[in-house]
């Protein structure tokens, strides 16, 4: 791990592989990690929404079609308590040699204040930070991709399958 706080990004079109490499990237480095995944839900072929699961295996659903409420990101309402309960306490890891994962920093997640000043609490902790973030976004979400601490990949078709060793490098250099 390294002695500074570190924290690498990867942004990329919905779809990419975004959660795919960070899952690479956590089978291949061996180290402990806290944190949580952001997942499609599925329904008959079609994405209905999206859940979140943390490295103990705590799951909730973040987002669904049949979610009414006041928060909402396109056709999908969000449980912000969802992710207050769930995701936010996965960010704090119990000591300086855990890998935070935080998949993802994107719109639904950036309508929690909360949320916001988890992130900020652990990109400025001395643990690494491995996260995915909107490809565009908020003010929120443009000013931690210019944080002079971050490495940001832009993930591609044509980057995706090196970009997983690039990243195991990075963190384990």
């Amino acid at each position: 791990m390294k002695e500074i706080p570190y924290n690498v990004l990867v942004s990329g079109p919905p779809g990419s592989g975004k959660t795919t490499l960070i899952e690479k990237v956590i089978r291949a480095i061996h180290v402990p990690v806290t944190g949580f995944l952001t997942r499609e839900i599925r329904e008959k072929g079609s994405r209905v929404g999206f859940s979140i699961e943390t490295m103990t295996g705590r799951k909730a659903t973040l987002a669904h079609v049949e979610i009414d409420g006041p928060f909402r990101v396109g056709r999908y309402g969000v449980s912000i308590e969802a992710l207050e309960a769930i995701a936010i306490p996965s960010l704090l890891p119990q000591s300086e040699n855990i890998l935070i994962i935080i998949d993802e920093i994107g719109k639904m997640e950036c309508l929690s204040p909360l949320f916001r000043k988890a992130v900020l609490h652990a990109m400025d902790s001395p643990n690494l930070v491995l996260a995915s973030i909107a490809q565009k976004g908020s003010p929120f979400m443009e000013g931690i991709k210019a944080r002079k601490d971050v490495v940001l990949h832009r993930m591609t078709t044509a980057n995706r399958d090196g970009l997983a060793a690039s990243i195991i490098n990075e963190l384990e250099t």
